[in-house]
């Protein structure tokens, strides 16, 4: 899926990643719909799940909507818990005081 977008699609989500400061969370569907794209959070996920061949970006700082850690990065947690970022739950972000507020 991610072969087929264009790169400027792909460095558009990833250059937002980049803005999210230390400390806090954004969801995909935030993401989305800073590039105008409100109906494609997957796209932001699946744009993330390949972000390392792209270059160096705070991939960590994304989680669902929930606030739920993506169950295929295992040290997402400890990246976060390194920033000062709390839990609710153990894979949930506090997303009422941690979430982005951009």
């Amino acid at each position: 899926m991610v072969a087929k977008l264009s790169k400027d699609l792909i460095y558009e989500i990833l250059s937002v990643v980049d803005e999210i400061p230390k400390g806090k969370v954004a969801s995909y569907g935030q993401i989305a719909k800073l590039i105008d794209r409100p109906k494609n959070a997957r796209l932001v996920g699946k744009v993330l799940s390949q972000a390392s061949y792209y270059g160096d970006y705070p991939c960590h700082r994304v989680v669902n909507h929930a606030g739920r850690l993506a169950p295929t990065f295992p040290n997402q947690k400890d990246l976060l818990l390194d920033e000062g970022v709390e839990f609710k739950k153990p894979t949930h972000v506090d997303m009422k005081n941690f979430q982005w507020d951009m």
